[in-house]
């Protein structure tokens, strides 16, 4: 599993590898966030079951990158976007969801090179645009939870943004670690 992961994720540029990396963990990770949805407000959690299907997104990544590696690294940004905006309407603003935002403008950030800073400017604009043109209109939630759930889920969604960026730095160190290491690079600016 480990060989096939390592795979899967491979790449000569670094930027795509870290996406490729990002992308599975997150992927693996998607099935269970309706479990800790269901931890914290019980069978209402079934709202989030459909976001466990978003993991499929996120393992295409990869795939995606090795036909086009921007085009991968661009979807992954807008599934991540897609992702926060999707669990936004299904949990309410009041749940912390588009704490989210941080984490996928960081990582438009770290995943394209100065050379492609249009693709760039596009990808870290896009959390910003996404949150701007749907503040105060995602709270409509198909179920009202508890006060108290909303502030479990707040707390959810902040740490995981937390982890997330830390995780994300990790990632940035291990590309600026290839890139360093890349005979042929050249560190224009």
């Amino acid at each position: 599993m480990i060989r096939w992961f390592r795979a899967y994720t491979a790449s000569d540029d670094p930027h795509v590898s870290a996406c490729n990396t990002i992308a599975m963990v997150i992927a693996w990770n998607q099935p269970y966030y309706p479990l800790y949805l269901w931890w914290i407000v019980g069978s209402d959690a079934r709202v989030g079951i459909p976001d466990a299907f978003s993991g499929l997104l996120f393992a295409a990544v990869p795939a995606i990158a090795r036909r086009s590696s921007l085009l991968g690294r661009i979807a992954m940004v807008v599934f991540s976007v897609a992702n926060v905006v999707f669990c936004s309407m299904m949990l309410g603003e009041a749940a912390g969801v588009q704490l989210l935002f941080l984490p996928c403008g960081m990582l438009a950030a770290i995943l394209f090179t100065w050379r492609e800073r249009f693709v760039m400017v596009a990808m870290t604009s896009l959390p910003l645009v996404a949150w701007l043109l749907t503040r105060g209109r995602l709270d409509r939630p198909p179920v009202r939870f508890p006060v108290d759930a909303y502030a479990s889920l707040f707390t959810l969604n902040a740490v995981s943004a937390g982890a997330l960026m830390v995780f994300f730095g990790w990632m940035l160190a291990g590309i600026n670690r290839g890139v360093s290491v890349r005979p042929d690079h050249t560190n224009r600016i």
